[in-house]
């Protein structure tokens, strides 16, 4: 038992002699400072740091109680230079100060299966961008109390495997009440709603690009004592393929899918006996090849088809026999054959302020060369909260095949028929769920 006493108080002699700590304010000389690490996630890293400052350090086999604080060394890492270090090979992506920051490869090697030879070329967009989680070993070993020097950082990656998908999708609905009781500045009791659908694909590797997008909308508004009336429906499918000849160019050669249609009758109110519209009456099918443009940020492309064939679709009986959206009386389709441009900017025109402005246009060869059709859409988001967003908008179409008819007479009946500017405006406050 003795023995045993003996070895533990020689063990426990060694390690306090290995501690060199009795007391923090004799500490003087550098090569009595304890040796300890500090490991910091990039977590509270934001890119307007110029410093990042520790302020509590960890040491590994000491009494804390006994050492001064005051005393111990204020290390600061010169993030400014660590950030210019990493720019050139890392996209450094900061979303929120309670948010990780990720650290972007680049860069990826290619292997060239003739020569075998070995190149970096840039990684592609993915849905799930490569996150580095850095974590920097810092050993103040080196460094006096009152001193602020630079430090040595080794840092240990962690990298999740590359996705070539990337996808996006949203639910919103935006909801309008008023109600009325002994108002005597009058008013009528109305309620309204309007349910918005968003999904996309998207799949990007070296020369590929295909997207492929899926709109809808519809909107009721009820007010009282009259029927249910609709506000807005449609449906959109796009679907883009290109091919680009080399992997850091813009330009690619494109073949692009556009369909658009709507869910249920419309009617030119308050005549509800007589649809002027209905499901798949009309259908617009747009298919041409061309040239796109992306810009590096996918905030912005322009595309350009000189080879665009347009069909236009009237599946009912009665709007097909009365030659409606311009095909022959009795048909139900009409085919154009022109060009096209199409063009979408969304960009954040100041914090929390968002602007979509999408365009296309087209143009038929064979009938009336130079006759536009116009089919315009601007909306500015406003972002209130994770799950608020309100938003207002105009949709422009402008179609000479589309006529609208004006009684000139009096009688009764249409006798004038001509093409008009299509304009709808919008303002909505709502809920949105984005996964």
């Amino acid at each position: 038992m003795k023995a045993f006493c003996t070895i533990l108080i020689i063990l426990f002699s060694i390690g306090i002699s290995k501690a060199q700590i009795t007391d923090s304010t004799a500490v003087e000389d550098q090569s009595k400072i304890p040796t300890f690490t500090k490991k910091i996630d990039t977590a509270g890293i934001v890119n307007n740091f110029e410093a990042l400052k520790i302020d509590t350090l960890y040491f590994k086999g000491m009494d804390l109680s006994k050492i001064d604080s005051s005393k111990i060394a204020k290390v600061y890492i010169n993030f400014s230079l660590l950030d210019s270090l990493l720019k050139p090979f890392y996209l450094i992506d900061v979303h929120d100060i309670t948010e990780d920051t990720i650290f972007i490869p680049k860069f990826r090697p290619s292997v060239n299966i003739f020569t075998q030879d070995t190149s970096y070329v840039p990684f592609p967009v993915a849905r799930d961008p490569i996150p580095v989680t850095h974590s920097f070993d810092i050993d103040t070993l080196k460094i006096f109390p009152t001193a602020e020097l630079p430090v040595d950082i080794v840092t240990h990656q962690q990298v999740r495997p590359l996705a070539w998908w990337e996808n996006a999708n949203s639910i919103a609905f935006d909801f309008n009440e008023v109600a009325f009781m002994n108002w005597t500045s009058g008013g009528e009791n109305s309620i309204s709603g309007l349910l918005k659908i968003y999904f996309s694909r998207i799949f990007q590797k070296k020369f590929t690009y295909w997207k492929t997008e899926v709109f809808a909308r519809y909107g009721l508004n009820k007010q009282e004592e009259r029927e249910w009336r609709k506000t807005d429906d449609q449906i959109r499918i796009n679907s883009t393929f290109g091919y680009r000849y080399k992997e850091n160019s813009n330009w690619y050669y494109t073949a692009k899918l556009n369909f658009r249609t709507q869910f249920t009758d419309g009617f030119k109110y308050p005549n509800t006996d007589d649809p002027i519209s209905r499901f798949f009456a009309p259908a617009y099918l747009f298919v041409g090849a061309g040239t796109q443009y992306n810009s590096e940020n996918k905030h912005f492309f322009i595309y350009f088809s000189p080879v665009t064939f347009k069909s236009t679709f009237v599946m009912d009986e009665t709007l097909s026999n009365d030659g409606a959206y311009g095909v022959d009386p009795g048909r139900k389709m009409r085919r154009e054959f022109g060009a096209s441009i199409q063009s979408k900017w969304d960009t954040e025109i100041f914090k929390n302020v968002a602007m979509i402005n999408r365009i296309g246009l087209y143009t038929d060869y064979l009938n009336s060369f130079g006759s536009i059709d116009v089919d315009w859409e601007l909306v500015f988001k406003f972002k209130i909260s994770k799950f608020f967003e309100a938003n207002i908008g105009a949709h422009l179409i402008y179609d000479d095949d589309i006529l609208f008819g004006e009684d000139t007479d009096g009688d009764g009946v249409d006798d004038s028929f001509e093409p008009r500017i299509q304009l709808k405006q919008q303002l909505g406050i709502g809920i949105l769920y984005k996964f």
